[in-house]
C-alpha cells in the first residue's frame, strides 16, 4: 500500500468507527473514487484493532471496572461493576449469534451491496433523528437493566448489514430508551469491545495460519487508526454533551443519496466491507 492509501484508510476507519455515519458506506466510495484495489480483510482487522485499543484507552475506567466486575461475579457479589459486565455480555450475545448464523449459512456475502448501503444509510439515519428528537433524557449507564441491554444488543445485530453503522444503531436504541446522549454513546462503545476483540483475534489468527503476514504498511495503518480514533472519540463525546445527532443524520441522508446517484450513473464500486 502507498502512504496515501494508508493515511486515507486510517482516517476512514478511525473516524467512521465512532461517528454514527457508517464505515462501510465510506469504504465502498474509496475504490470507486481512487481506483485502488481492495486492501484485504487482514488490513481491515488490524485497523479494527487500532480503534479497539483507542476505545479501551478512552474508557479505561470502565474497562478496569469491568475487570473487577468479573472478580465480583466469581465471588458472587452484586456490584455496579458486576452489573456492568453482565449487561455488556447480554448486549453482545445477539450479534455473536447473528454473525455466526450469517457465516454458517454464507448469507454474509449476499447482503453486501452498494444499494443496501445507501438505503441503510438513509433509513437508519432517519431512525436516529426520531429517537434523538423524541427520546427522553433521563437514563445513564447505571440505570441499565438486562432488558435494556438486550434491546440495545438486538439493535446491534442490524449493524451486520452494511450502511447501518454499529455505533449509530446502538445509539439510536439507547436514545429511544431514554438514555442521555453521552451515556448512550458510552454503552455503545463498551459493547464494541468484546465483539471487535473476538472478530479481530479470529480473523487475524486465521490469516496468519494461512501464511499471510502483517507487513509494515499494515501495522502503520493500525497505529495511525489508533490515534485518529482516539481523537475522534474524544471530540464526539464532547460534542454530544451540548448538541444533538442532527448533523450526523443530515450527513447520512446525503451520503445515501450520493451513493444512489453514483449507482444510477453507472459507477463501479469495490468490495463492501
Amino acid at each position: 500500500m502507498s502512504l496515501e492509501q494508508i493515511i486515507v484508510l486510517a482516517l476512514i476507519q478511525g473516524i467512521t468507527e465512532y461517528l454514527p455515519i457508517s464505515s462501510s458506506g465510506h469504504l465502498i466510495l474509496v475504490p470507486a473514487l481512487t481506483g485502488w484495489p481492495d486492501q484485504g480483510v487482514l488490513t481491515d482487522m488490524v485497523t479494527n484493532l487500532g480503534t479497539l485499543f483507542a476505545t479501551m484507552i478512552f474508557f479505561w475506567r470502565d474497562v478496569v471496572a469491568m475487570f473487577w466486575g468479573l472478580v465480583d461475579i466469581v465471588k458472587r457479589r452484586s456490584t455496579y461493576s458486576s452489573n456492568l459486565v453482565i449487561n455488556v455480555i447480554i448486549g453482545t450475545i445477539p450479534i455473536l449469534i447473528a454473525g455466526l448464523l450469517l457465516k454458517v449459512t454464507h448469507m454474509d456475502h449476499l447482503i453486501r451491496s452498494p444499494m443496501l448501503v445507501a438505503i441503510n444509510s438513509i433509513v437508519f439515519g432517519v431512525l436516529l433523528y426520531g429517537a434523538d428528537a423524541y427520546g427522553l433524557l433521563r437514563r445513564t449507564v447505571r440505570d441499565l437493566t438486562w432488558k435494556t441491554a438486550l434491546i440495545i444488543g438486538v439493535s446491534q445485530m442490524f449493524s451486520l448489514s452494511p450502511g447501518t453503522s454499529r455505533s449509530g444503531v446502538t445509539m439510536t436504541a439507547g436514545r429511544a430508551l431514554g438514555f442521555v446522549r453521552p451515556e448512550a454513546a458510552r454503552f455503545s462503545f463498551l459493547l464494541s469491545i468484546p465483539a471487535n476483540a473476538a472478530a479481530s483475534i479470529l480473523v487475524i489468527g486465521d490469516a496468519l495460519k494461512s501464511g499471510e503476514s502483517i507487513s509494515g504498511p499494515v501495522m502503520l495503518t493500525g497505529v495511525l487508526t489508533f490515534f485518529v480514533g482516539l481523537g475522534t472519540i474524544t471530540m464526539l463525546m464532547r460534542l454530544i454533551r451540548s448538541y444533538s445527532f442532527l448533523p450526523f443524520v443530515v450527513y447520512r441522508v446525503a451520503l445515501g443519496g450520493i451513493i444512489l446517484g453514483m449507482i444510477y450513473s453507472g459507477v463501479t464500486f469495490g468490495t463492501v466491507n
